[in-house]
């Protein structure tokens, strides 16, 4: 059976609905940044997906090529995730999504090298015909976040916001969001194929023990 992150790592990727604390390890992704509104039709948001399932999956499927990446196994492409930001605030204007600055990522599995990487970069470039330019092997340690599973739209995402900060809060924590800790959101559904009021996205935020 293939090995699924989502089930084998509950805790960062299936958390309640109540807000908790978590502290999360490095992790190696496929990244592209960017900017401005992700619902643009055609927008640079919308390319920069196809580009990191494009990466993804040309790994998924190296065992049916030349390419033999040592201690591969057969797993569930993890789910699309993001780091937004915007200037001049802490944390999320949604009123404002096309001041957004964005990392889009995917993230990958322990044996790929930087050396896969670049490797599923030049195929996806040239079988599946994407500019995979911006695509960047990215190791990033989140630390200590406050997390909580948001069901529902995406435009209501700020109530959940504001459960997790003011129980942060509560706990002694304080939000931390920074140009290098930002707003962080995984998205566990197809909004293609999921009714808006369905939606569940892990929105995390990260946090600093109080002095």
């Amino acid at each position: 059976m293939a090995f699924d992150y989502k089930k084998e790592y509950k805790e960062f990727y299936l958390p309640k609905s109540k807000p908790e604390i978590v502290t999360v390890p490095p992790m190696v992704f496929v990244a592209v940044r960017g900017s401005g509104d992700p619902n643009e039709e055609d927008g640079e948001y919308k390319k920069a997906i196809e580009v990191l399932y494009g990466i993804s999956y040309t790994l998924k499927m190296s065992k049916k090529t030349d390419h033999r990446i040592e201690g591969w196994f057969d797993y569930v492409v993890p789910p699309l995730e993001g780091f937004w930001k915007q200037e001049g605030t802490v944390g999320i204007d949604y009123s404002r999504k096309s001041d957004l600055k964005w990392t889009a990522v995917i993230r990958l599995p322990e044996f790929v090298t930087k050396a896969d990487f670049d490797w599923a970069v030049e195929q996806a470039s040239a079988k599946k015909k994407l500019d995979c330019s911006k695509a960047e092997y990215l190791t990033y340690e989140e630390g200590l976040c406050v997390q909580c599973m948001h069901i529902g739209s995406y435009d209501d995402e700020p109530a959940t916001v504001e459960l997790i900060d003011g129980y942060a809060q509560e706990m002694g924590f304080d939000t931390d969001i920074t140009d290098e800790r930002p707003h962080h959101e995984i998205y566990l559904s197809d909004p293609r194929r999921t009714a808006p009021e369905k939606l569940k996205t892990v929105i995390r935020h990260p946090v600093r023990k109080r002095t």
